[in-house]
């Protein structure tokens, strides 16, 4: 086989027990530990493994043939990333189709149901797990399922519904436009969490945007938007009694490849740019570019939560909104619309996914 690697770079990829520990697959060697000039000395192919000994040191190595051509560069393709845009089934209200959804009982207690549902928020962005028991705090158990819960300043869960001194305008019967969740953050939350515990009030709808899509259109539309977003940092700001929060980072987050992985749009907790006049205009023009796109309605898909489902979504992708509501005033206030909600990361879903398809 031609082996287009370099020799230090298969010297520090042997897999044999001298170099890696047989039980966890760590390496026992630091890169410094190896020989300078390492050099290819002598290589052959039997049966699709690789055999190579090196020099000056004289080690021998042996590979999967198949393995070893998986991980060589392709200059053709940018590597896989499955938080990438190219990894994703990207859509808008018109093309989604069925909504990802699940039932709790059986999420619980079949692994293929769950399987397909986690693989859902990595590929559409969101599910919907319907019957989950309408009891304070079960969405920390639904978080628990997959992953691990990230406590903030609101806590460990936090309440959506109204509040006589709201510190957040979710906590409010407005209406809130579609936004991602605590841009402020390093790291931001990727994964959130919304239990609907009662939804008889009059609006509070629920909508969700995928933001690759639309980042997507905005890409082919009005690339110089979309270079402007994606070249100048903003910086998110939240403050309250008992929080200080900054994180700057640009509304479009690309990776080396130019492949879109992230997404931070909030004009509530967006602070003043620090731009020169001409170049403060041409970022105003691509964010309200970029926000006529997210806004259009055939962008933003609809639903209504009832009690007892669960939306599960990508917070780095999916941008989500809420109608405005009333509450009937017999009821109390929050007595007619109550969500509850925390916070997870996509490292846990995508590990308990791997752990799913691996005993499959």
């Amino acid at each position: 086989m031609m082996l287009d690697a370099s020799a230090i770079w298969l010297r520090d990829n042997c897999s044999c027990a001298e170099c890696r520990h047989p039980g966890n697959g760590q390496k026992l060697f630091n890169i410094g530990d190896l020989a300078e000039g390492i050099r290819v000395d002598e290589v052959r192919e039997d049966d699709g493994v690789v055999h190579v000994r090196f020099a000056p040191d004289g080690h021998a190595a042996v590979f999967d043939g198949e393995w070893l051509r998986s991980w060589l560069p392709n200059t053709a393709e940018a590597p896989a990333d499955p938080r990438a845009d190219d990894a994703k089934e990207l859509w808008n209200a018109t093309t989604i189709g069925a909504v990802p959804e699940a039932d709790w009982v059986a999420y619980q207690r079949d692994p293929e149901t769950k399987a397909a549902a986690l693989d859902a928020v990595l590929r559409t962005g969101f599910v919907v797990l319907h019957g989950v028991e309408t009891t304070p705090r079960r969405v920390l158990d639904v978080a628990a399922s997959f992953g691990f819960v990230r406590n903030t300043n609101y806590g460990e869960l936090f309440d959506v519904r109204i509040e006589t001194n709201p510190v957040n305008l979710a906590f409010t019967g407005l209406p809130i436009t579609p936004h991602t969740d605590n841009p402020y953050r390093d790291p931001v939350p990727t994964v959130q969490l919304l239990h609907c515990l009662r939804n008889a009030a009059k609006g509070g709808d629920s909508g969700f945007v995928d933001g690759f899509s639309a980042a997507a259109v905005l890409r082919d539309e009005n690339p110089d938007a979309f270079d402007v977003l994606s070249r100048t940092e903003v910086t998110y700001r939240f403050a309250s009694a008992d929080a200080e929060l900054s994180a700057t980072r640009p509304m479009i987050g690309l990776d080396t490849y130019g492949r879109v992985r992230e997404v931070r749009f909030n004009n509530r907790s967006m602070q003043p740019i620090r731009l020169r006049p001409a170049d403060s205009e041409r970022f105003y023009d691509a964010y309200r570019a970029f926000a006529e796109v997210l806004n259009r309605p055939g962008q933003q898909f609809v639903m209504r939560l009832q009690p007892g489902d669960c939306v599960i979504f990508d917070n780095t992708r999916l941008l989500h909104a809420r109608t405005r509501f009333e509450e009937s005033p017999a009821e109390g206030a929050g007595g007619e619309r109550h969500l509850q909600g925390c916070y997870a990361d996509l490292d846990g879903l995508e590990s308990t996914l791997a752990v799913l398809r691996r005993a499959q």
